[in-house]
């Protein structure tokens, strides 16, 4: 009889089903990678993919519940695995919802910050100009990382002087979406932009996508710069003390309860353009970066 290496069939089926962003595609491989070698472990041998039970789903289940993840993180790995059941017609056999699951609520509300920024001298130690120019991009635009990367000044341009354009290819979730040109900063930003991508993207022509995020972590790594997914955190807070004229909770400003019913509207009108500028559709995630 022939062994089945499950975890192999994982790997075949993502790489048959390109969803969603290169780092969604590199989240879902290693996630199923790692279900598939757990079930083995598990005592599930000979699986193939399209052979997954409701059975199998909730062993993995509680083997993720018994190395004490967290609710967010069992919520993300359990995407995945609907996303496997869908992929194999069995879109079914997963719970659509986390609560049935026994998975609680993921809590958003964080009153410390996560905001970063990047000094001029630092960005002066980022060598390679266009890994130099996704970081200023990040900050100014509150761009993810995979979008900096990837981002083309010809087309996000294109729609006039006071906003870019962001191609659904380059988002998370396949999202497009626009943000606006305020400052005189980002106009001078994108002018340099578009002066070194030219046509293209700032991934040189003779490289790919992954290569160019290899290049971008090797070379901030060597500058000393970390957590840059805060750059996203920064903007979001200077857009809310733009928008509402307080800072945000996590700034030391009024926290939900403290709002007066007239600071409650301005405050929601924010974080719900906030979202949106951050590629988000719920107003309910901005606490993660302004707090609550």
């Amino acid at each position: 009889m022939t062994k089945i290496n499950t975890q192999r069939e994982l790997t075949q089926l993502c790489n048959r089903n390109r969803d969603g962003s290169f780092s969604t595609q590199a989240a879902r491989r290693d996630i199923l990678s790692l279900a598939g070698r757990q079930l083995v472990e598990l005592g599930i041998y000979n699986l193939p993919a399209t052979g997954l039970k409701q059975k199998h789903v909730l062993k993995l289940l509680e083997r993720w519940k018994a190395d004490g993840l967290s609710d967010a993180t069992l919520k993300n790995r359990m995407s995945h695995v609907r996303w496997w059941a869908e992929k194999i017609g069995k879109q079914n056999l997963v719970p659509r919802t986390n609560a049935e699951l026994g998975i609680g609520r993921r809590k958003y509300v964080t009153n410390n910050t996560k905001a970063v920024q990047v000094s001029i001298d630092a960005l002066i130690g980022v060598k390679d100009e266009r890994v130099r120019m996704s970081l200023e991009l990040q900050g100014a635009f509150g761009l993810r990382r995979e979008e900096s990367i990837k981002f083309q000044p010809q087309f996000a341009m294109g729609a006039g002087p006071d906003k870019i354009l962001l191609k659904a290819t380059w988002c998370k979730g396949g999202r497009a979406r626009e943000i606006p040109v305020r400052t005189a900063y980002q106009r001078d930003l994108l002018a340099r932009a578009a002066i070194l991508a030219g046509t293209g993207s700032l991934i040189p022509e003779n490289q790919s996508y992954k290569d160019q995020l290899k290049r971008y972590e090797n070379t901030t790594s060597r500058a000393g710069l970390s957590k840059l997914h805060g750059l996203r955190h920064e903007y979001a807070q200077q857009r809310y003390r733009e928008l509402t004229g307080w800072e945000p909770p996590v700034g030391g400003g009024p926290k939900s309860r403290q709002l007066t019913p007239e600071m409650k509207v301005i405050d929601r009108a924010a974080r719900l353009t906030i979202s949106e500028e951050l590629g988000h559709s719920r107003e309910a995630i901005t606490a993660v970066y302004l707090g609550r």
